[in-house]
């Protein structure tokens, strides 16, 4: 099966049919772009929507994503998030593998086609040629033959007329056998030529043409093998992806198997649980004696002016009453079914206690009294762990500067040590400052955990001195609260007195003692200790340590009591005594 021998007159419709197979190609290459189109788009849609439902840094929707289910909804998104980014990898690959290779490919394809249907047409053109050459030879071969017949016939006539001279006869039979003899060169002529035509034109069916449609057939076969081998490429670039795509679905899978109800509803517990005790039965109001009668202790109608007896719950008697029953305003107030009273007890609110809080528009006070007891203790506990993470931070700030100064008296030159005063005493006050909030949420924290049922009058000199130092937005009105707005009250069984531990700032800037030492070293390399403030060390030698490295490189040893310096840390092995690192 050949083109060559089967579509030998098909020239123009092979033409046709390559450029069709040609636009096929650029048409796939459209419909694997449109479809890398398709998956960046998908992507960028997946990952705005992952974005879209992550919780926000710092907000309330933050802190409700403890909860499992919350959880793996963040695992969700975060999975989809790498799904996104699968479909960039199959858009990429795509645009790799198949629209690039293929595009360059049909530039190779389209000079080949031209190269070869430009031999085609060529050949086509020698052939034409050869025709034209065939027939003007046999047209001049047709006319010597009959103007040769005509010079005979004239010849012969003219020897018939008995009236002719002998010379016209004789110029007559010369001139026909002129003729006869141009007629016979344009046969040679014309035979000559038809030969070379026949011999071209078998060339040209048989060998030429042939050979140009087979390099067209072989052309057209690898387009439609290429083709091919695109779409596997296609098909192969979504199979490579499955894998990772399966392993996201199964991160969403083990996800939503992680979801813990029994956690999520002790989280519901710690989140919102008040510490109050359940209301004890209510007594029974006997009427039946109008001048005996006796209002109960544990009546909700009992009124200011009749005295403040205790409440009594579940048969004890406390000094702090159920947050959510109010007390009636005036003794003369009409009393209500206990049925409207029990709907009060499910549907009043705390109320704000401290009247300074309500001018500032109803701010949060400062020891979080306006919480119930579980989630006052959960707030202080959550600031003092905050206020010692600051502390942390300035005492590392201090050791630094610190740090920094001691070079700076050894080496004048790399800086003025007077320079730093004013930082290290701004670090140190706000160390202080901060080590001062710490203790006053530490006293609130203790009262309400029941270490320590009240703050104590040096407690309050203490937070005293802090606030005159730094007035807090919101005053402190922890001792203002009573219960006949509705809040609950503290219960307060006894005073006891809290021992704020003063902290002494010891000045570690003082050298005139020497260090002691900490452990020993091993010098690993040879160092010149050039500069001020560095000691030389040579390798395998064994010296004392004194200070360790505090993460600027430098570790400080002694060689005798007057020898000692800083060498690169990375110069010694270090091998620190156990017991003064534990002190």
């Amino acid at each position: 099966m050949s083109w060559g021998t089967e579509l030998w007159d098909q020239f123009d419709n092979l033409e046709k049919h390559t450029q069709w197979g040609i636009d096929i190609l650029e048409k796939y290459i459209k419909f694997v772009k449109e479809r890398t189109e398709i998956e960046l788009s998908y992507a960028k849609q997946l990952r705005n929507l992952s974005k879209k439902y992550q919780p926000k840094k710092n907000s309330k929707e933050e802190e409700e994503y403890k909860y499992t289910s919350c959880k793996a909804f963040i695992s969700t998104l975060n999975e989809m998030n790498d799904y996104a980014g699968q479909h960039e990898v199959i858009s990429e690959n795509m645009a790799s593998q198949i629209i690039v290779d293929l595009a360059r490919y049909v530039q190779e394809l389209k000079q080949e086609r031209k190269s070869n249907f430009h031999d085609g047409r060529k050949a086509q053109q020698h052939i034409e040629t050869c025709w034209k050459q065939l027939e003007s030879s046999k047209r001049r071969f047709e006319r010597d033959c009959k103007e040769a017949d005509r010079a005979q016939q004239y010849f012969e006539k003219m020897d018939a007329d008995i009236n002719v001279t002998k010379a016209d006869v004789e110029k007559a039979r010369q001139q026909a056998q002129i003729r006869h003899q141009m007629a016979e060169d344009s046969k040679a002529d014309y035979s000559s030529i038809l030969q070379k035509f026949n011999h071209e034109q078998h060339e040209y069916y048989h060998t030429h043409i042939p050979n140009i449609f087979q390099k067209i057939q072989e052309m057209e076969e690898r387009r439609i093998v290429r083709i091919g081998e695109s779409m596997k490429t296609y098909a192969e670039v979504d199979r490579q992806v499955i894998p990772i795509i399966g392993k996201c679905l199964d991160g969403i899978v083990k996800a939503a198997e992680s979801i813990d109800q029994k956690n999520d509803s002790q989280l519901v517990i710690e989140a919102y649980k008040s510490g109050f005790e359940p209301p004890g039965d209510i007594e029974f109001e006997d009427y039946t004696q109008p001048m005996k009668r006796t209002v109960s202790d544990n009546s909700l109608s009992n009124s200011r002016g009749e005295g403040k007896p205790d409440l009594k719950f579940g048969g004890k008697s406390k000094g702090k009453l159920w947050p959510f029953i109010k007390k009636n305003k005036s003794p003369k107030q009409q009393k209500e079914p206990l049925s409207h009273r029990f709907n009060e007890f499910m549907t009043s609110k705390p109320k704000i206690h401290c009247f300074r809080s309500l001018k500032r528009g109803g701010a949060t006070p400062e020891d979080f009294s306006n919480l119930p007891p579980e989630q006052r203790r959960k707030k202080l506990q959550q600031k003092v762990d905050e206020l010692n993470k600051e502390i942390q931070k300035e005492m590392d700030q201090r050791d630094a500067i610190t740090k920094m100064k001691d070079v700076y008296l050894k080496n004048p030159q790399m800086g003025d040590p007077a320079s730093l005063d004013h930082k290290l005493a701004e670090v140190s006050q706000n160390i202080e400052k901060l080590r001062l909030e710490t203790q006053k949420f530490e006293a609130w924290l203790a009262e309400v955990e029941g270490r320590l049922p009240a703050r104590s009058e040096q407690a309050r000199r203490q937070s005293g001195l802090y606030d005159s130092q730094n007035p807090p937005t919101v005053n402190n009105c922890a001792q203002d609260r009573e219960s006949p707005d509705g809040s609950y009250t503290e219960e307060q069984s006894q005073e006891s007195e809290v021992k704020v531990l003063a902290t002494d700032f010891d000045d570690e800037f003082d050298d005139e003692e020497p260090l002691a030492a900490i452990g020993t070293c091993k010098a690993l390399y040879t160092f010149e200790g050039q500069n001020e403030g560095t000691i030389s060390v040579v390798e395998g030698e064994t010296l004392y340590v004194i200070e360790e490295d505090k993460g600027d490189g430098w570790t400080r040893i002694r060689r005798n009591e007057d020898e000692e310096g800083y060498v690169p840390t990375s110069y010694v092995e270090v091998c620190l005594d156990k017991n003064a690192k534990d002190s």
